[in-house]
């Protein structure tokens, strides 16, 4: 059955903050946030930044996922993608057994293949079909890495685990997708690779991002850095390092360091200009389009949401970019209309979102909060809006 629309983030907050025993205000001094926001989040009006959550979480000595309800079980199951995450739990306990005597594998060209596939399954955020092909394709690569070792399979088997942290991230099972990491660090580095085991540290970083801890975060950019200094000079690796400039962007802009924040946008668009879009370089997405996007994410975190508004609507987003991205963007800049009083905007980007990317969406924190907002803003809810809150089971 679907949730009802009073359990959201921000009452999970107020049951925290009660249960720690603190008033709004000691909560919002703790968390170096004001107190006219929390409350605004606490009422379901506003939707809360990440910002915002992991400064609360470590207020309250709490994870972050405990603030937002993830993973979505009940949405999870009527999906049938319950299902299917412990069959990817256990494909990434193999790692270390060696090779699978009842599992034939093919060529590394072959696997490959596949592996990219899945990857371009994840980016059409085809979440549900890329799942149920991953654990049989982690057990075929593990077995071929294993039995005929080589950096190419190594290769290989680290872009399995890849996916693995994407799909579990976007169903919200953060403890999964840190295992993901450790797996492909162990495959990036039988690999060595140096381009794999920086893009590994980015992703490392952008789950430090998430629970707050930006510092670690920060330090973590610094090593992915110095690693793909390793790598040989060439458009692989800038679209690497850059995509770091934009984690260290969103790591600066949610401390509250917009300067630096800036900068580094400022170092991951020279980049671009040469890179180009590269869509399909490890899949990072990274281009002129990425650092723009980002531009918005960083003005948001910073609560400058009119002017996150006026770039976005410069921004214009190839037909060829991955639906992933493009939805989470629009879901950003939804957040941000529905804060500078444009709640009808905010609707209409929230239902181009689901559109682009149903099933991400569906699990989307930051689309569920903007739609509880929304409900919270309409003295009458529009048939549209009930029906999207409806489906993201809030409703």
């Amino acid at each position: 059955m679907p949730r009802h629309i009073s359990e959201h983030i921000g009452e999970r907050i107020a049951k925290y903050r009660k249960l720690r025993r603190l008033t709004q205000r000691e909560l919002a001094a703790r968390a170096h946030i004001s107190y006219s926001m929390l409350a605004k989040v606490e009422q379901g009006v506003k939707p809360a930044t990440p910002a915002v959550i992991a400064a609360i979480a470590r207020a309250l000595f709490v994870q972050t996922v405990d603030l937002t309800g993830q993973p979505y079980l009940a949405e999870l199951r009527q999906d049938e993608l319950d299902i299917l995450i412990q069959p990817i739990r256990e494909a990434l306990d193999l790692y270390d057994l060696g090779a699978d005597p009842d599992v034939l594998p093919r060529t590394v060209d072959e696997l490959r293949s596949e592996a990219d596939q899945l990857c371009a399954l994840i980016r059409e955020t085809r979440i549900k079909d890329a799942a149920r092909a991953l654990p049989g394709l982690i057990a075929e690569a593990t077995t071929a890495a294993h039995t005929a070792p080589s950096d190419a399979a190594w290769q290989v088997l680290a872009s399995t685990y890849r996916t693995a942290y994407d799909i579990t991230t976007k169903l919200g099972y953060s403890d999964l997708c840190v295992v993901a990491l450790d797996r492909m660090a162990w495959a990036a580095e039988r690999a060595s690779d140096p381009v794999l085991a920086g893009v590994r540290q980015y992703l490392r970083s952008i789950v430090y991002l998430r629970s707050g801890q930006f510092d670690l975060g920060r330090r973590l950019v610094g090593v992915g850095m110095a690693t793909l200094e390793q790598a040989d000079v060439g458009r692989v690796r800038d679209v690497a390092v850059g995509q770091l400039h934009l984690g260290a962007a969103m790591l600066a802009a949610r401390s509250g360091d917009g300067d630096t924040s800036a900068e580094h946008i400022s170092l991951a668009a020279r980049i671009s200009e040469a890179t180009g879009e590269a869509v399909r370089v490890h899949w990072l997405s990274f281009g002129p389009t990425n650092v723009a996007v980002h531009q918005v994410a960083t003005l948001a975190e910073q609560y400058k949401y009119a002017e996150a508004v006026q770039v976005a609507e410069q921004v214009r987003v190839p037909d060829e970019w991955p639906a992933s991205r493009a939805a989470a963007h629009i879901a950003e800049v939804a957040r941000a209309q529905l804060w500078i009083g444009r709640p009808e905007a905010s609707l209409t980007s929230l239902q181009r979102a689901r559109e682009i990317a149903p099933q991400q969406m569906r699990y989307h924190p930051m689309m569920r909060e903007t739609v509880t907002g929304l409900v919270s803003a309409h003295r009458s809810t529009p048939g549209t809006l009930t029906g999207l809150a409806h489906w993201a089971g809030i409703g």
